[in-house]
């Protein structure tokens, strides 16, 4: 029997390659993504004397915790040092 001694051929590569596709392309398409709700804002416009705690007791609910509302509007709005001026419009989350 003669043994092949040839360069080698790329078969092996293509032959895996295709056995991926077969394996992949089914299990991606029949995957499902799922976004996160979008989210509602209400918007306020700063006036003089306001700051972050007087427009969170105003948006909070009773019984809720002011606190954890001025920390949510900060975030939404990218306010780090607490700092707005009047005429400023921030978002509320819902």
């Amino acid at each position: 029997m003669k043994s092949r001694t040839g360069p080698p051929t790329l078969m092996p590569a293509v032959a895996l390659a295709a056995l991926g596709a077969v394996v992949a392309i089914p299990t991606l398409s029949s995957s499902r993504l799922y976004a996160a709700p979008p989210s509602r804002y209400a918007v306020v416009t700063v006036h003089r004397g306001d700051n972050l705690w007087s427009i969170a007791e105003r948006v909070t609910p009773r019984g809720e915790n002011v606190q954890d509302t001025v920390d949510t509007i900060a975030a939404a709005n990218h306010i780090d040092d607490g700092d707005i001026t009047p005429g400023q419009r921030i978002r509320i989350p819902r």
